[in-house]
């Protein structure tokens, strides 16, 4: 078996959300050293917190919840790409991903950042945006994941980089930790949990080596 590289943010109460979000909290129901038999804990958080898969239903009011989207895009071979975001707000270009960067893979995922720190939020980060995401739907991409918190900006309404996806049936991975891992080709698992009704759900990431 080839190297496994973990490529999701820990979960904890310094994980940084969106600003209004709900942020990570942990409450204990049981604890052993109380003289119960076993811990217990409960969790509350937003399911966009650390990294996430954004169901349709996220920007769909008629779209498919977590609990409905096929899971083939989570597994398979993906390639892992370095790109820098351009403009205000930063996007990354279109013309980064002509040519043969795209060749042979169906998912795909992209390093924008050398330094990733899942305790603060940018909001000048790279965003993905509509013309690149129109791109890889061209292209074919079955799924695209980016190691910051949205495929559009922070500032975004609209959310045209997101439904530009949708519409080409691509799932989304946000919040990904890539540092450490060699541009190249893995395989990826990372599965959404089958939360009912859910309009996202967090996701254990990892990229095996093939």
């Amino acid at each position: 078996m080839g190297r496994i590289y973990d490529v999701s943010e820990p979960l904890s109460q310094a994980t940084a959300v969106f600003p209004g979000d709900t942020p990570f909290s942990q409450d204990w129901v049981m604890r052993m050293e109380d003289g119960m038999s076993c811990n217990v804990s409960t969790i509350h958080m937003s399911v966009h917190c650390g990294t996430h898969t954004d169901a349709p239903l996220h920007f769909d009011p008629a779209g498919r919840s977590i609990a409905e989207v096929d899971l083939e895009p989570y597994l398979g071979r993906c390639r892992v790409l370095e790109v820098r975001g351009e403009g205000d707000p930063a996007l990354i270009p279109a013309s980064a991903l002509e040519g043969a960067v795209l060749d042979g893979v169906e998912r795909v995922l992209f390093r924008t950042v050398e330094v990733h720190d899942a305790t603060r939020f940018d909001p000048g980060f790279t965003a993905l945006g509509p013309e690149a995401a129109a791109v890889l739907v061209a292209k074919g991409i079955r799924l695209v994941g980016i190691d910051t918190p949205s495929i559009d900006h922070a500032s975004a309404k609209e959310l045209h980089g997101h439904h530009v996806l949708y519409r080409g049936g691509v799932a989304i991975l946000e919040n990904l930790d890539l540092r450490g891992v060699p541009v190249g080709d893995y395989e990826l698992i990372a599965l959404p949990l089958k939360i009912v009704a859910g309009d996202s759900s967090p996701v254990r990431a990892i990229l095996r080596e093939l």
